[in-house]
This record gives C-alpha cells, sequence and structure tokens, in this order.
C-alpha cells in the first residue's frame, strides 16, 4: 500500500469510529444503557460494601461484568446492533454485607434475573427495582432488609418469582402486588408485615406457591383465595388470622400443602377439604377449632401428614381414618376427642408417628396397632377429663406390641393400664424411650428390656412392678434417665446394677420400693449424674464418700428413709452444684461435716431425725435454715439468739422503708409525666423479686434514669437492655420488653412463665434476678456480665485473640452444659429458641454464660413440640422453614452454629450453605479455624476434631439425627482420646475430621 492510500485508511478509521459513536448514540437511544454503564454501575456497588466478598474478586476495572462471577450477560437486538448486556445476577450465599439501595437498577435495564438472598443487605428495598421491566425472577430472602413493600412493585408485569422471607420487613402487603398477573410463586415468610391479605389477591391467578406464614397478618383469610384454582402450597401458618375457613378453599382441587397452623382460626373441620383429594399436608394446628373429625376425611387418600393437635375438637376419631394408607404422620394430641381408638388405625401400615395424648380417650389398646411396623412414635398419654382419672385408657398393654420392631418412642403414661409388661418388649431393640408411669402395671419388668442397647430413658414409676431390676440395666451404656420408683421391686442393687459402666446416666430415681443392701461404692463413678433419689428403700451401711466424686451432681441428693448408719462423708462438701440435699430419717451419727459449709449453691439440706450433734457449720444457708431441718438431732445454732432479736428490727425497718417509699409517691405523682403517673398507680409496684431482697421498682427507674437511652447496652426483636448500677453497687442488665409483643398479652403465663425462669440456678446460664410486671412496664433483671457477647469478642481482633483454643473448647462446654440443663433438668422443660453467639455473654475469664430468655417458652410436659415464631437468621434450624415445630433439636441445631463459630472466628455461613461442603474432601481443618489463634497443640487438636464432628451432627438437616443437648455435653466432657484425629492435623480434611469416630 503506498503514500497515497494513507488518507484513505484515515478516512476508513474516522467511518468506523463514527460509526462506532453512532452506535453507542443508538443504544443510548434505546434505553440510554450501554455494557460500559451497566459496568459502572455494578462496579459502584462493589465499592460500597463492607469486605466484598470473594466471589467478586472477579469484579475488575479492565474485565467486561459477562465475565464476572455471578453474572450473565445475554446478546440483545437493537435494529441493525446486537450489544451484550447484563440480565442475570446471581450471588446467593455470598457473604454481601451492603445497601441493595446503592445498585443503580436504572443501569441495568436488561436484568430478568436477581438472585441475592442469604446474605446481609441491609437498609429499604429500592423503589428502583420497579424500573426493571424485563425481571422474571427476584429473590431478597433471607438477609436484613427493612422498611415497607414498595408499593411500586406492581410494576413488574414480567415477575414470575418473588421472594422476600427471612428480613425485618414491616407494613402492609401492597395492594399492588395484585397486578402481578404472571407470578407463579410469592413467598413473603418471617418477616414483619401485618395487616389483612389483600382480597384482591385472587387475581393472581397464576400462583402455585403462596406462603405468607411466620408473619403478622391478621383478620379473615380472604374467600377470593378460592380463584387461584392452580395453587398447590397455601402457607399462611403463625399469623393472627381469625374466623373461620372459607368455603371457597373447596375449589382449590391441585393443593397438595395446605397449612393454616398457629393462628385463632375458629369454627369447624370445614367438609369441603375432604374434596383436595390430592391433598399429602394438612396442618390445622394451634387453633380454636371446633367439632368433630368428618368422617369424610378418609377420601383424603394421598394425605401424608395429618396436624389437628391443640385445638378444641371433640366427638371421636373416625374410622375412615384407616383408609388414609398413605399417612405417615397422625397428630391429634390436646385435644377433646373422646370414644375409643379405633382399631382400623392398624391399616395405616405407613404410619411413623400416631400421637392420641392429652385426649378423653378411653377403652383398651386395640392389638390392630402392633400391625404399624414402621411405627417410630405412639404417645397415648394422659387420656382423662378435667384432670380427674375418669374415662381414661384401661386393659393391657398389647402383646402385638412386639412387632413393633422400629418404635423408638413409647409414651403411654397416665392412664389406667394394668397386667404385666409382655415379656416381648425385651425384643423391642430400637426401643430408645419407654414412659409407663402412673399406670396399674404389675408383674416383674422384662430382664431384656435394653438388650438392644439403645434405650436412653426408662421411666416406670407409680405401679406395681415387682421382682428385680431387669438385668440388661447392668450394662445398658445408653441410659440417661432411670425412674423406678414408687413400685414394689426388690433385691441388692450391686446385683443387678454395673453401676461404673452406665457412663451417659443422668438422672437415676429407685425411691420408694424394697431395695435393700449396701450402697455401691460404684455409684461414685457416675460422673454425668445431676439427680439421684435412693430414698424410702431399705438400704443399710454407709453412705459411700465416692459421692461426693458427682461433680456434676446439682438438682437432689435424697437418701432419707433408709437405715443408713455412720458418719456422713466430708466428701459430700465438694458437691458445689447440688441444690438439694436429704439425708434424714437415717441412722447417721457424728456432727454435720464442716466441708457442707462450701457447698454454695444448696438451697435446702434436711438432716433431720438422725443422731448427729455438735455445731452447724459457718455458713449462711445453714446458719439461716430452718430448725425443722435439724429436729430432733443435737445441733446448735450459733446464731439463733441473734436472728430471734434482729427479726422483729427486720421487718420493722422493712416496713418503714415501705411506708416512705409510699409516702413519697403519693407526694410526687403529681409532677410526674404520664408514664410515670400510670407506673406509680401500678398495682404490682415491687413484684421485681430476688433472693436477697435488695432490688425494687423505684431502684430500677433510678438507675436509668427511667429507661434514657444513654444506658441502652443492646436492643433486640423483644426488648431494649439497660445498664443499671443499683444504690448498694451491684451491677445488672435491665430487659425492658416490648409492651407490643404477643406473648405478653395474657399476663397469667407471664407471670408463671417469669417465675419458673427467676428460679434457673445453673453455673453456665445467666442470673436472673427477678421482673416487674405491671401496665407500664414489663422488664426482667439479669445479673450484669462484663465482657460482652461472643459476637463482639469475635469482631475484636485483640479480644478474639486472647479468647484462645482452650478457652474456646471450655466455653462449648459451658454452654453445652447450660442448654443441657434448660432442656433436660427444667420441669417443664424449656426451650431458649435463640442460641447465637450474641446471646452468648462473657465475663472477664472468658467463662460463658447463655442469656436471654425472652423468647424462651415454657414446655408442657405432655408433648415434645410447639410452635411458634423465633430465631435469629443464620441459627435457625432447616425445619422451621416449612414446618415452624419448634423442639429441642432447634437448639440443638444453633449450638452445632455456635460451635462451628467459635473455630472459624466468625458466622459459618460457607460451611452451613455448602460453599465449603462440596468440596470438603479436600477442604483442610487448618485452612477454615480462626488465624487469629495461636496453632493448637496436640491435645487441642483432638479436642478440636471432637467438636468439628459434633457440630455437624448436631447441623443434621433432620432433627431425628441430632443429638439431644445431654448427649452433647457427655460427649464434650468425655477425655478425647489421645489419637483423636485420624491423621496429622497438618493434612487432616474437613470429611475426615466429620468422620473421625
Amino acid at each position: 500500500m503506498g503514500p497515497s492510500s494513507t488518507p484513505l485508511l484515515y478516512l476508513c478509521l474516522l467511518l468506523v469510529s463514527c460509526l462506532l459513536l453512532l452506535e453507542e448514540a443508538h443504544t443510548t437511544r434505546h434505553r440510554g444503557i450501554s455494557l460500559r454503564s451497566q459496568h459502572n454501575a455494578l462496579l459502584h456497588w462493589k465499592a460500597t460494601l463492607a469486605s466484598p466478598p470473594l466471589q467478586m474478586s472477579s469484579w475488575q476495572e479492565n474485565t467486561s461484568p459477562c465475565n464476572w462471577t455471578g453474572i450473565m450477560c445475554t446478546v440483545v437486538r437493537h435494529g441493525r446492533s446486537m450489544p451484550w448486556v447484563v440480565t442475570n445476577i446471581s450471588l446467593p450465599d455470598a457473604g454481601i454485607h451492603g445497601q441493595l439501595g446503592e445498585l443503580n437498577f436504572s443501569a441495568l435495564p436488561f436484568l430478568t434475573y436477581i438472585d441475592l438472598s442469604n446474605n446481609s443487605l441491609h437498609g429499604q428495598i429500592p423503589v428502583n427495582i420497579s424500573s426493571l421491566s424485563s425481571l422474571s425472577y427476584l429473590d431478597l430472602g433471607f438477609n436484613h432488609l427493612k422498611g415497607q413493600i414498595p408499593f411500586e412493585f406492581g410494576s413488574l408485569q414480567s415477575l414470575t418469582q418473588l421472594g422476600l422471607s427471612f428480613n425485618k420487613l414491616t407494613g402492609h402487603i401492597p395492594v399492588s402486588l395484585c397486578n402481578l398477573t404472571m407470578l407463579t410463586d410469592l413467598i413473603i415468610h418471617q418477616t414483619m408485615v401485618s395487616g389483612p391479605i389483600p382480597e384482591e389477591i385472587g387475581r393472581l391467578v397464576n400462583l402455585q406457591l403462596l406462603q405468607l406464614s411466620n408473619n403478622t397478618l391478621g383478620g379473615m383469610i380472604p374467600k377470593t383465595l378460592g380463584n387461584l384454582t392452580q395453587l398447590n402450597t397455601l402457607y399462611v401458618f403463625h399469623n393472627q388470622l381469625s374466623g373461620p375457613i372459607p368455603q371457597e378453599l373447596g375449589r382449590l382441587v391441585h393443593l397438595q400443602n395446605l397449612h393454616l397452623a398457629g393462628n385463632d382460626l375458629s369454627g369447624p373441620i370445614p367438609v369441603f377439604i375432604t374434596n383436595l383429594t390430592k391433598l399429602n399436608q394438612f396442618f390445622l394446628f394451634e387453633n380454636q377449632i371446633t367439632g368433630s373429625i368428618p368422617p369424610a376425611i378418609g377420601n383424603l387418600t394421598m394425605l401424608n401428614q395429618l396436624g389437628l393437635y391443640r385445638n378444641q375438637i371433640t366427638g371421636s376419631i373416625p374410622a375412615e381414618v384407616g383408609n388414609l394408607t398413605m399417612l405417615n404422620e397422625l397428630l391429634l394430641y390436646t385435644n377433646q376427642i373422646t370414644g375409643t381408638i379405633p382399631s382400623e388405625l392398624g391399616y395405616l401400615l405407613n404410619l411413623q408417628k400416631l400421637d392420641l395424648a392429652d385426649n378423653q380417650i378411653s377403652g383398651s389398646i386395640p392389638d390392630s396397632l402392633g400391625n404399624i411396623t414402621k411405627l417410630l412414635l405412639l404417645h397415648l398419654f394422659e387420656n382423662k377429663i378435667s384432670g380427674l382419672f375418669q374415662n381414661q385408657i384401661s386393659g393391657s398393654i398389647p402383646k402385638t406390641f412386639g412387632k413393633l420392631q422400629s418404635i423408638q418412642e413409647l409414651q403411654i403414661y397416665d392412664n389406667k393400664l394394668s397386667g404385666s409388661l409382655p415379656q416381648v418388649f425385651g425384643g423391642l431393640t430400637n426401643l430408645v424411650e419407654l414412659w409407663l408411669s402412673s399406670n396399674s402395671l404389675s408383674g416383674p419388668l422384662p430382664a431384656d428390656i435394653c438388650s438392644g442397647g439403645n434405650l436412653r430413658i426408662l421411666s416406670v414409676a407409680s405401679n406395681m412392678f415387682n421382682g428385680p431390676i431387669p438385668l440388661s440395666l447392668k450394662t445398658c451404656k445408653s441410659l440417661v434417665k432411670i425412674n423406678l420408683e414408687s413400685n414394689q421391686l426388690t433385691g441388692e442393687i450391686s446385683q443387678y446394677f454395673e453401676i461404673e459402666k452406665l457412663g451417659k446416666l443422668g438422672y437415676l430415681d429407685i425411691s420408694g420400693n424394697r431395695l435393700s443392701g449396701l450402697i455401691p461404692q460404684e455409684l461414685g463413678t457416675c460422673m454425668r449424674l445431676q439427680s439421684l433419689k435412693i430414698n424410702n428403700n431399705n438400704f443399710s451401711g454407709t453412705l459411700p464418700g465416692t459421692i461426693g466424686n458427682l461433680a456434676d451432681l446439682q438438682i437432689m441428693l435424697d437418701v432419707s428413709n433408709n437405715n443408713l448408719s455412720g458418719v456422713l462423708p466430708q466428701q459430700l462438701g465438694r458437691l458445689g452444684m447440688l441444690e438439694s440435699l436429704n439425708l434424714s430419717h437415717n441412722q447417721f451419727s457424728g456432727s454435720i461435716p464442716s466441708s457442707f459449709a462450701s457447698m454454695t449453691s444448696l438451697s435446702t439440706l434436711d438432716v433431720s431425725y438422725n443422731d448427729l450433734e455438735g455445731p452447724v457449720p459457718v455458713a449462711r444457708l445453714l446458719q439461716n435454715a430452718s430448725s425443722s431441718w435439724f429436729l430432733p438431732n443435737k445441733v446448735s445454732h450459733h446464731k439463733q439468739k441473734i436472728l430471734g432479736l434482729l427479726l422483729p428490727i427486720v421487718i420493722v425497718m422493712g416496713f418503714v422503708i415501705v411506708a416512705t417509699i409510699v409516702v413519697i409517691i403519693m407526694l410526687t405523682r403529681k409532677k410526674r409525666k404520664p408514664q410515670e403517673g400510670a407506673t406509680a398507680e401500678a398495682r404490682d409496684l415491687f413484684s421485681v423479686w430476688n433472693f436477697d431482697g435488695r432490688l425494687a421498682f423505684d431502684d430500677i427507674l433510678r438507675a436509668t434514669e427511667d429507661f434514657d437511652d444513654k444506658y441502652i447496652i443492646g436492643t433486640g426483636g423483644y426488648g431494649k437492655v439497660y445498664k443499671a448500677q443499683l444504690q448498694d453497687g451491684l451491677l445488672v442488665a435491665v430487659k425492658k420488653l416490648h409492651q407490643t409483643e404477643e406473648e405478653l398479652g395474657d399476663e397469667r403465663r407471664f407471670l408463671s412463665e417469669m417465675e419458673i425462669l427467676s428460679q434457673i440456678r445453673q453455673r453456665s446460664i445467666v442470673k436472673m434476678y427477678g421482673f416487674c410486671s405491671h401496665p407500664a412496664y414489663k422488664f426482667l433483671v439479669y445479673d450484669y456480665i462484663q465482657q460482652g457477647s461472643l459476637y463482639r469478642i469475635l469482631e475484636n481482633e485483640e479480644l478474639a485473640k486472647e479468647l484462645d483454643w482452650q478457652k474456646r473448647i471450655s466455653l462449648t462446654n459451658d454452654v453445652a452444659q447450660a442448654i443441657s440443663y434448660l432442656h433436660h433438668e427444667c420441669s417443664p422443660p424449656i426451650i431458649h429458641r435463640d442460641i447465637t453467639s450474641n446471646n452468648i455473654l462473657l465475663d472477664t475469664t472468658f467463662k460463658a454464660f447463655v442469656s436471654d430468655f425472652g423468647t424462651a417458652r415454657i414446655l408442657k410436659p405432655d408433648t415434645s413440640n410447639w410452635s411458634a415464631l423465633a430465631g435469629t437468621y443464620g441459627y435457625i434450624a432447616p425445619e422451621l422453614s416449612y414446618t415452624s415445630v419448634v423442639t429441642e433439636k432447634c437448639d440443638v441445631y444453633s449450638f452445632g452454629v455456635v460451635v462451628l463459630e467459635l473455630l472459624v472466628g466468625k458466622h459459618p455461613r460457607n460451611l452451613l450453605d455448602g460453599t465449603l461442603l462440596n468440596g470438603e474432601q479436600t477442604t483442610l481443618v487448618q485452612d477454615i479455624l480462626d488465624q487469629r489463634v495461636t496453632t493448637p497443640t496436640t491435645t487441642e487438636e483432638n479436642s478440636l476434631c471432637l467438636l468439628i464432628k459434633l457440630a455437624f451432627s448436631c447441623l443434621e438437616s433432620s432433627p431425628q439425627a441430632r443429638p439431644t443437648m445431654r448427649e452433647a455435653y457427655q460427649t464434650l466432657i468425655q477425655r478425647p482420646p489421645s489419637s483423636s484425629c485420624p491423621m496429622p492435623f497438618s493434612t487432616l480434611t474437613l470429611q475426615q475430621a466429620r468422620d473421625a469416630y
């Protein structure tokens, strides 16, 4: 090409440049967007994020967004041009921390798909998302978004799937959403939206999934839902919906899942439900449903789960239920069902759970139940009328129960069953829990009742069983609880128990029998024992000093009403956690051991009716104890005379103080603000209470300056926490509860729950001094723990380093013991419901304390579960997303998350969502550990292997597969083998650590 061609070349280049500019201008005219502007919008958003996650590392200035992780581009036609545009943003579980409003959606008009679920987005949902006219998929679930759902969303006419679950959204569901007629899935689960379900929702005729559960929606279920004839799943459980179930739902002939539980629905079970023949899940539990179960329910032959419990259902169980041969769960407990158990239930060969407890069922247990060989759980306990022992289940236990080879939990206590326990029970090798208490059963217990080695709980108290203790209990290492109380068992326990092999035993009650012989020394090897009752027998000899080795003994030690003699062992003073000790009605001699003064947790001590003498040891409890605890021994109180003189003075002074306060309140009442006036007039002014009587209502108000915000040290969904220094110098944390909470509406329930919670005494649970409840305020008063939450410690670089592996391992043990105490030692049991690193507090020595029972609920002892909205995102058990049935296993899951959080040093999101688990065969354990902590020692490595295994067992997707917290705690305190890790720690993978045991 010669020199003359150069101008031509320049001309061609100029022409190309002009064409590119024209193309850019063309693109600008077509929605005003270029790939460059989309590139810039996405990079700007990344720049606003706090510590952009690893998945965004490919988002760089010098690369095309079409090559970035989580971004997809498509060619679109604009006239003659076909530019690339961003159509998909898919970054679920990416660890994004920031505001969605910082992303300029107006610069991304071609988006059709957005999935930003399971991140940490906060702030409000930006209104400009509504400009995305091509958007068909939007999932913003599992974030921290707040504010209202934008009304402008109604313009997203192409939207087919919308997910906003697990956020902090408020306000009503905007009526404009009902314009999105292309929607197939609408999911607004576990937020704070309120108000009615819009009548206009009937326009969404293409909906297949509608989930509006775990909110505070009120009013009636709109009849217009009957227009959604394509619906296969309708979840509106756990709201505040009322009124009857509308007949129009009978038109939803494609419905497979109908979950209306946990509302205030009334009226009978509508007959039209029986026309929905495709139903496989029907939950109506925890409402106000009345009337009987319609016999036509037998038409629902595809039904897998039927849950009608906790209603006011009357009448008998229709025989037609026997037609539901696909049924896995039949849960009818806590109603007013009468009549007998229909023998037709024996046709339900696929049934795994049958719970008819707490009704008014009578008659005998049909033999046909023995045909249900897949049965895992059978509950028939407490069938009576208004607490009277009438119309109970009677007769004998069918011998056909020997065919229930899969049965794991059998609870038929509190009935009128009689006769002997069939010997075939010895062949139920999968049995985990057997509850037969409070019947009239007699004869010997099957010798091989624990032959399967799986039995954890044996409770046969208050019957007439005789003969020896079953021989198979000798080596039943799985046993956690044995209750043989109030029977007619005979023999020597050393003959039938190899107690040293019962390493998991935490509760032993053999009281009220005819057992004799010596108390074996080996009893001191049951290191997990927390309660021991051997009273009201014929034991003789001395009380073994080895019992002082039972460091976990906490609830009760009762050896009263036997023929024990000799001196009381000094070793009993080691029982520093023991709360109740009863040594009465024996023949003990000598003095009360001075070591008793170190039993600081003791609240009751009874040594009456022995031959003791000498002084009572110097200890606050013993010096102020009731004289009846010591009669008719020859012991002396050092301070009896002093106390006799001081008591009248204390009473008079207390009266003067109270009278003075009342006068001051009356004089200042007119000068107070309206709320203070209400406070002064409240009838329960001094309902704050604690052991020392140091707390008073006005002291709390003074210390917080009437709950001034400057004293706030924490805020949660249930209230605000204030730091208060009382007049005597005591530092307390005061949790002021929101008065709008649903659970505060029932005053009697609130007070009864608080009374129980305030009696909790466990060394790793934050001490609750008391509570106050009246029209102006409801607050709880806790001990103040100086260091703050575990979450705060892990966020702080210096403190996290100080929290070394030994402290973290010890911390895990403390937390496990505390939760185990709540689940297994409180009566009724308590589920915390919000175990998180924010609710684990540390003192200055990094000792852990479980806190925040503002969301706790007291379980009725008649059932293993109940339902409620609870928990913190990231710690919530997966089953709550679809069942909302809260059990102790939900706390177990949350505990597993916290254990991993301790190991990783932050929330273990990647381990929970599968990001690392998918490659766990090559992921090294040392790579996931908190790098701020020094390298673990060999002993610590063994403990860390144990923690990883335990954590993942607690995180099993199936609640049944998870251990109980008692099992978890026992696993932790067993000294790990010297080589717990299957290979050198430096090469150990996550998979190998999980499978190490």
